[in-house]
């Protein structure tokens, strides 16, 4: 599920500019990007990113440097601008600006210390960082109450169709019970024995019941609801229910025998695919 959040840490002189980025994933997929005074922390950090259980989560800290955050090395300069200038000359291009960009970058500048940073500056930091997660989180919440919202909305028109089936059920015995008299017509059978009939209509209609198929739809659409409702995390399950779903449509489509109910078949998979469609992003 997608998450972003950027908070700052300011720890005395230096500032860190903290950025976390979130993907869908089904592990935890770790990108840490960190700057040399933190690298040394870099076990406790990517412990304090498995808050965030699942997904491609992508951290970049970057230090926020400034033209007199320190000493500047002017050898390093003249060496880049000289050719940076030769490049420029032979593009044609203007180097006008070459001399603004070169100071900004940050190994040109003999700045501060990089040690390891002090246990008052790394608590601070941390807070920080546990700030950014948190706001990552909520950030995927939001995007989780959409989906939710758009799961109960084909959740309740597969429950509609559901609904809907018996009403062409009584319709559907007497197509059957019709078809069967119209191929005993066609054969020429006359005399027909009427309990004998009715033992092989029945025999004919149980094999296309569906009462068991509409009863287990139910029950996974009523756990399906549960399951978003009462638990946190929860993807992989609503996946196996959706399965479940699938199963149950499938078959009743197959042995509907009618056509408007293979109609309302057609749309609860048709909304089930939907579903299918965006589990991939939950959790």
């Amino acid at each position: 599920m997608t998450g972003y959040a950027k908070v700052q840490a300011a720890l005395g002189d230096r500032k860190l500019n903290i950025e976390i980025k979130t993907l869908n994933s089904k592990q935890l997929d770790l990108i840490v990007k960190l700057p040399a005074i933190l690298r040394i922390r870099e076990l406790e950090i990517r412990a304090m990113l498995g808050q965030l259980e699942r997904g491609k989560v992508e951290l970049t800290v970057a230090e926020e440097t400034t033209v007199d955050g320190g000493n500047l090395n002017e050898e390093l300069l003249v060496s880049r601008y000289g050719a940076l200038k030769r490049v420029a000359n032979q593009l044609g291009a203007s180097d006008a600006t070459l001399l603004s960009s070169l100071v900004t970058m940050p190994d040109l500048w003999n700045t501060a210390d990089n040690s390891e940073l002090s246990d008052e500056a790394w608590d601070s930091f941390k807070q920080s960082l546990q700030q950014a997660i948190e706001l990552t989180d909520h950030f995927r919440a939001d995007e989780g109450a959409v989906l939710e919202r758009d799961f109960h909305k084909h959740i309740d028109l597969i429950e509609q169709k559901l609904n809907e089936i018996p009403s062409y059920e009584s319709e559907r015995i007497d197509t059957a019970k019709e078809r069967i008299r119209r191929y005993m017509a066609d054969a020429a059978i006359k005399d027909i024995d009427e309990n004998r009939f009715e033992q092989e209509l029945i025999y004919y209609l149980e094999k296309l019941d569906i009462t068991e198929e509409k009863v287990r739809l139910q029950k996974h659409i009523d756990y399906f609801r549960r399951t978003m409702a009462d638990e946190t995390v929860c993807g992989k399950k609503l996946g196996f229910v959706a399965q479940e779903m699938g199963r149950e449509i499938n078959t009743t489509g197959s042995k509907a025998n009618h056509v408007e109910i293979q109609k309302l078949v057609v749309v609860m998979k048709d909304e089930l695919e939907k579903i299918k469609e965006q589990l991939g992003n939950v959790l």
